[in-house]
């Protein structure tokens, strides 16, 4: 699997949390972890580690895994950094250590474009997981058809940066087979520098998601359409599944 250049390139890295804050779906995963009584937490795709590190508290054991290792290495430089076990590498490389928790955050399911690749994710995460342990992950719904709004009018925006007042946009390029294309503009104000990086999706529906959790031995207890556990219906937006180990 390729790593897209938000997450291997340094000056994009860095804008990274900036325009991916903590938030309420941040709030719904601390407040998942919590429910469900999860001591061993696994993050896998942890990025930038926000999340990751305001897990890694009372003890808990937590371990973040990422295979980019410019994302890491903010995660290791991060307040609480020092609470949390950090490993570079892919969904195999998060072993059996019998998991409470393994979470999938911030539309992670969506980069597994080929169905092998998310198969053998599932897979990788049900040996991860104790029996009875969940994964819990979100994917934004394609009824939403969210890439009809993915265009500079309607995603355009400026902030500063650690490389000064930056301006950002993404462009779709195409949509088909249930992939969607498109690209992020990155403009530094100073230079005139443009980073463009280039995406593609994956967008599966309930009713496959569903299916492919049920063949990697899961049983899904929840489907959220919001960040407020509202129910999952065509408007909906994010898809938040909750699914038990069997």
């Amino acid at each position: 699997m390729g790593l897209d250049r938000h997450y291997t390139d340094p000056r994009l890295v860095a804008l990274y949390d900036i325009e991916n804050p903590r938030g309420a779906d941040t709030d719904f995963w601390v407040r998942l972890a919590a429910d469900l009584g999860a001591r061993r937490i696994l993050d896998l795709g942890c990025g930038t580690g926000l999340l990751t590190r305001e897990l890694a508290v009372d003890g808990r054991r937590v371990v973040g895994v990422d295979p980019a290792p410019a994302m890491l290495a903010v995660a290791r430089r991060g307040p609480g950094a020092d609470r949390v076990r950090w490993v570079e590498g892919y969904s195999d490389a998060l072993g059996t250590p019998e998991a409470d928790l393994v979470l999938m955050t911030g539309n992670v399911a969506q980069v597994f474009l080929d169905d092998r690749e998310w198969h053998a994710a599932l897979r990788d995460v049900h040996a991860a997981l104790r029996p009875g342990g969940h994964l819990a992950f979100e994917s934004r719904n394609p009824d939403d058809r969210a890439w009809e709004r993915w265009d500079r009018e309607a995603t355009h925006e400026r902030f500063d940066s650690p490389h000064g007042p930056v301006e950002c946009w993404v462009e779709l390029v195409g949509v088909g087979g249930g992939r969607v294309r498109l690209e992020g503009y990155s403009v530094v104000a100073a230079t005139g520098e443009d980073v463009i990086a280039s995406s593609e999706l994956r967008f599966r529906g309930p009713a496959e998601l569903t299916g492919s959790l049920t063949d990697a031995g899961f049983t899904v207890e929840h489907a959220y359409g919001d960040w407020e556990r509202g129910p999952l219906v065509g408007t909906s937006r994010v898809m938040v599944f909750v699914a038990r180990r069997d």
